[in-house]
């Protein structure tokens, strides 16, 4: 069953959507973010069609997620809220019990900013919604541990770049002529200068 939060005087505090199956749960959770100065509960669902329907209703800025519910689980709830044209400013943080690969990918497939483990201590949670509430992803430290490791596997069990024939530039150089069509670099936003206009 859903149940609205304080909506009226939110102001400038994050409003936080909470989605979790478990009564007890979703009630400690509540009490911690509106303790909190700067934050609000604006709503609580018990499945992910519920988190669904209200996300799109009341608009929060942060949707904290389960991934185990009822009628719908929290990964497809996330996929709708995030692929919703009302929930572009919605950002979904997956807070489950269920430290498993599988979910982390699943989740930032469907659109999650954040995945983080329920043995989290509550200053690391709040801290979470800030983070997500700002743009900004985080993960568990765990799951990051495993994907950095996960990554240098498959670095070292990647081939050796050839070196260029006579003739011929490197590839970054034949990329920097038609920058950035077609070329396999990524760069962040402190960074992504086109050439041109260097």
């Amino acid at each position: 069953m859903s149940r609205l939060g304080a909506e009226e005087g939110a102001g400038s505090s994050i409003k936080v959507l909470l989605a979790e199956d478990q009564v007890l749960v979703r009630d400690s959770f509540k009490m911690l973010i509106d303790s909190t100065p700067g934050m609000v509960t604006v709503g609580e669902a018990g499945t992910g069609g519920e988190a669904v329907r209200l996300a799109g209703r009341l608009r929060p800025d942060v949707v904290l997620m389960d991934v185990r519910m009822p009628e719908m689980d929290g990964i497809e709830a996330t996929r709708r809220i995030c692929g919703s044209p009302h929930g572009s400013g919605t950002r979904v943080l997956i807070l489950t019990t269920f430290d498993l690969d599988e979910y982390v990918y699943a989740s930032l497939r469907a659109g999650a900013s954040g995945f983080l483990i329920k043995n989290t201590t509550a200053a690391e949670l709040l801290s979470a919604i800030r983070v997500v509430a700002g743009g900004e992803a985080l993960l568990a430290p765990t799951v990051t541990r495993r994907l950095i490791a996960e990554f240098l596997q498959r670095a070292e069990q990647a081939p050796a770049p050839r070196p260029p024939r006579r003739g011929h530039p490197p590839a970054s150089a034949r990329c920097s002529r038609s920058w950035p069509r077609g070329c396999p670099i990524a760069t962040s936003p402190s960074t992504s200068t086109s050439p041109s206009a260097r």
